[in-house]
């Protein structure tokens, strides 16, 4: 399969005097096609300017070195989904809508959102909170869509299943602006059979939402087991999904169009902390191989290229 036919990247920062320019430049020394970039720390909802990201530097570099895509994930300290904090839903209306113009500002064409969580006041109102809110973001004329994301079912995360992804998407007005985000990690987690049968989950995922709406797979694997609800990521291979199950979601026919976006940890060494190992451009390699590197702990530690 030729890279052309093949997207595959990661999340990639954007901090310095380069910003957006460096994160492209990051994501082609991983040899990544794709990637994926927090406009600001994903912690907190402190943004730069617009005129501050570099954009077009960073949009005439990804043109210049074949980048096809870039996404936009937003802070997941937004909860439109918390009915007993009002300021909040507040705070994240108005931040989402400057995010759809940070977003598009780079060209994004995809903003990644975490739907939110019920804080307890269970998931029917939070689903059509967010629903409520998510009328108020988007409007008809913009271009970026708002790509739930699909989650592990922490705490009391909404967005578990499809079924409540397909409700919020069934109340919204403009609900052409909606996509989904499918991450392998977290479906797993919710309970979906990922390793053993990702086609009759990617079937029921089409009857429920349509396949149409699937715009960006966070390609992760686990460090649990299908059902425990834990959302922990893995390095690409060695969790309980699998190198198998995920070069084959990777390379999935119907999925050519998708950029599969890895978000694995960063490796800390155990005798310094300080001393870290980005599993990034060894992942993409064994992706491209279509072959699972066993020694990839060792190689990231050796500093053997990629």
């Amino acid at each position: 399969m030729s890279d052309d036919t093949f997207l595959i990247g990661s999340h990639v920062s954007m901090n310095g005097k380069d910003m957006f320019l460096g994160s492209a430049k990051e994501a082609a020394g991983y040899g990544e096609n794709v990637f994926m970039v927090y406009t600001g720390a994903p912690q907190n909802t402190v943004r730069k300017p617009i005129e501050k990201l570099n954009a077009d530097a960073g949009k005439a570099y990804m043109k210049a070195h074949d980048e096809k895509a870039v996404v936009v994930h937003a802070p997941y300290i937004i909860n439109l989904g918390n009915t007993l904090k009002p300021q909040n839903f507040t705070f994240g209306i108005q931040f989402l809508q400057q995010e759809i113009k940070r977003a598009e500002a780079i060209g994004a064409d995809q903003i990644v959102l975490h739907p939110g969580a019920h804080v307890g006041a269970g998931p029917k109102k939070a689903i059509d909170q967010i629903a409520k809110g998510l009328n108020e973001v988007i409007t008809d004329d913009q271009h970026v869509q708002i790509a739930l994301e699909t989650m592990a079912g922490k705490g009391t995360e909404v967005g578990t299943t499809f079924e409540q992804l397909a409700e919020i998407i069934s109340q919204v007005t403009h609900n052409e602006q909606l996509s989904v985000t499918f991450d392998t990690c977290h479906t797993s987690d919710a309970g979906y059979n990922i390793k053993d049968d990702f086609d009759g989950v990617l079937n029921e995922f089409d009857h429920i939402i349509g396949i149409d709406r699937l715009k960006v797979i966070h390609l992760n694997d686990s460090k649990n087991e299908q059902g425990s609800h834990k959302d922990r990521h893995e390095m690409i291979g060695l969790g309980t999904i699998g190198f198998e199950t995920l070069n084959y979601i990777a390379h999935h026919d119907q999925l050519t169009m998708v950029p599969k976006i890895m978000e694995t940890p960063i490796l800390k060494d155990e005798n310094d902390k300080k001393v870290k190992y980005n599993p990034h451009g060894y992942e993409v390699a064994m992706l491209k191989k279509q072959k699972f590197n066993s020694n990839i702990v060792a190689d990231m530690k050796a500093g053997k290229p990629f």
